[in-house]
């Protein structure tokens, strides 16, 4: 009988979060975040529930207006929803007092500031953890807050170039190139994220907060699993850094990036499947019985050829035909579609991984939701980015701020 009750009683829970309430309901999130890293971090934490006060510095933080004046950009749009914006001078002893009050009243804190600012501005760790054993304290750094980089300011270029990113972007008889993508700043608050989500688990079982350290320069390193495995699995030979659309560690083909008669696409043979559906689809399947291509060492031997013979197929179609007609057979393979294309993709709009808001200022605008998908969490309507400083009036008075104090502080440019 006490089984089925813990039951019925488990099942009421259930019931009652799935009708009412997000996953991160109730906690409540300071974020000191700027540009992509931190943001991003609290932009997956407002969306599945938690209440995100972004503190901005006077006139905004650096993302607001960097490119445009007098309205937000647009990433800062995609990267703000559903937070609260407070204006906070923390060069002003009153600026500093009001922020440590709010922090005794949160559960984590973002920060992705450069080394040594929080402790400059006597916001350390330490001390902010010791006044709110509970708070989760998670910082983004570039090279984390020890090693012999870690003193080093950075940004996604320049993680770029010291994690082997740009080494190993490119075609090897031209110069290293950056990705496309700023993948390190938003793949490092994925993982400052994972940490915080994490740090909430275990703060459940301990009732204490801890700090969550993620180094953008670490997350890299695991993701040169390919280019590793051409420098390790054959010792001797020479893989050269850059393999352009080629595998970087040139141990897989076909693939490769082809042409089509309207762009591009992408196609990869991953198996000996894969392999003999490719050469049916474009009409050569005595290939597979060809010496040159016999196994997947032969193919990596011989890959100009085989995608010479592949290109001769592509090259006559466009490139929806030639994925739909892989596809049929469960080859891999994609258009290459320009940003200009992914911003209107049928698909992420379906999904409802792009939603279109109405933002006071620009107008009819695409920003993203959350690409983690809770079955019994839904992420729901998405409010849009806020305006500078349009809660700071309402958090300074939850925290028990007269409104004549309030005006006393705008006034005296702690707050704005």
């Amino acid at each position: 009988m006490r089984d089925q009750n813990a039951v019925h009683d488990a099942q009421q829970i259930l019931t009652h979060y799935h009708a009412k309430s997000p996953a991160f309901d109730g906690i409540r999130v300071i974020e000191l975040g700027q540009v992509y890293n931190g943001p991003y971090c609290g932009l997956l934490l407002s969306l599945h529930g938690a209440e995100v006060i972004k503190i901005e510095p006077p006139g905004g933080e650096l993302l607001r207006f960097r490119s445009v004046e007098a309205v937000e950009t647009h990433e800062f749009v995609m990267l703000n929803s559903n937070k609260r914006s407070v204006v906070i001078d923390f060069k002003q002893v009153e600026g500093r007092t009001f922020f440590e009050r709010l922090i005794k009243t949160a559960d984590v804190l973002i920060e992705n500031y450069s080394p040594g600012v929080m402790a400059r501005l006597g916001l350390d760790p330490e001390r902010l953890m010791q006044e709110n054993p509970r708070l989760i304290y998670a910082t983004g750094k570039g090279y984390g807050l020890a090693g012999p980089y870690a003193h080093m300011a950075a940004m996604d270029l320049t993680v770029q170039a010291m994690s082997g990113t740009i080494s190993s972007t490119g075609f090897p008889d031209q110069d290293p190139v950056k990705t496309g993508p700023a993948f390190i700043d938003f793949m490092s608050g994925v993982h400052l994220f994972a940490g915080v989500a994490t740090a909430l688990f275990q703060r459940e079982r301990t009732g204490l907060g801890q700090l969550v350290e993620v180094s953008m320069h670490d997350t890299v390193y695991p993701t040169l699993a390919s280019s590793l495995g051409g420098l390790y699995n054959n010792p001797g030979k020479e893989v050269p850094e850059r393999t352009g659309n080629r595998h970087t560690g040139l141990a897989v083909s076909p693939y490769n990036v082809y042409q089509a008669r309207d762009g591009h696409l992408a196609i990869i043979s991953a198996s000996e499947r894969h392999f003999s559906a490719l050469v049916d689809v474009i009409g050569r399947s005595e290939l597979a019985d060809d010496e040159r291509f016999k196994n997947p060492l032969a193919r990596v031997a011989n890959s100009e050829s085989l995608d010479a013979e592949i290109n001769a197929w592509t090259r006559s179609r466009d490139r929806w035909e030639c994925v739909e007609l892989l596809s049929r057979t469960g080859v891999p393979s994609a258009p290459v579609l320009t940003v200009r294309e992914v911003a209107d993709d049928h698909h992420l709009k379906e999904r409802g991984m792009i939603r279109e808001i109405e933002h006071p200022r620009r107008g009819r605008v695409n920003i993203p939701a959350s690409p983690i998908r809770l079955s019994e969490s839904p992420v729901g309507e998405i409010r849009v980015a806020p305006t500078l400083g349009e809660s700071t009036d309402a958090v300074l008075a939850d925290l028990g701020y007269l409104p004549d104090a309030i005006e006393v502080l705008r006034q005296g440019g702690a707050v704005q």
